[in-house]
C-alpha cells in the first residue's frame, strides 16, 4: 500500500500521507522522509497536505520527528489537516502544533478534511 499519494479535487493537489496502523519509529520515519521531498518541492506557501494518524503509536522518538517534520514545513504549506486523531493522540498532536506554531486543522473523516482543503 502506497503511503503518500496525492488526492486531486476541486483543482487543488493534496499530498496525503498515510501513517494509519503504524507503531514503530523505523516504520514511520521513512513515510516522514519521503514526505519531505514532496512538500518542499512544492512551491513556499502552496501545498496542501492530509495527514491520516489513524490508530498510529505515538513516543518521544516519534513526537520528536513529527516536531521538526512539521516544523520544517512550515514555509511550505498553504493549509493542513489531519484525521485520525483521539484520546491521547489528540492530546499529543495539540502540544506538537502548539510547539510548532502551525494551526493544522484535525477532522473526523478524510471526506470533511479535503472539502476543508479544496475551500482554502
Amino acid at each position: 500500500m502506497e503511503r503518500i499519494s496525492f488526492i486531486s479535487q476541486g483543482g487543488k493537489k493534496i499530498i496525503y500521507m498515510d501513517f494509519s496502523g503504524l507503531r514503530e519509529f523505523k516504520d514511520i520515519n521513512p513515510i516522514i522522509e519521503s514526505s519531505k521531498e514532496y512538500i518542499r518541492a512544492q512551491a513556499e506557501n502552496s501545498a496542501f497536505t492530509l495527514t491520516n494518524m489513524d490508530g498510529m503509536h505515538f513516543n518521544s522518538d516519534i513526537k520528536n520527528a513529527f516536531s521538526s517534520f512539521i516544523g520544517d514545513n512550515k514555509p511550505y504549506v498553504k493549509a493542513g489537516a489531519v484525521i485520525g486523531l483521539s484520546g491521547l493522540l489528540r492530546i499529543i498532536y495539540n502540544g506538537v502544533n502548539r510547539l510548532t506554531g502551525r494551526d493544522i486543522k484535525s477532522f473526523d473523516t478524510k471526506e470533511e478534511a479535503v472539502e476543508w482543503l479544496v475551500s482554502k
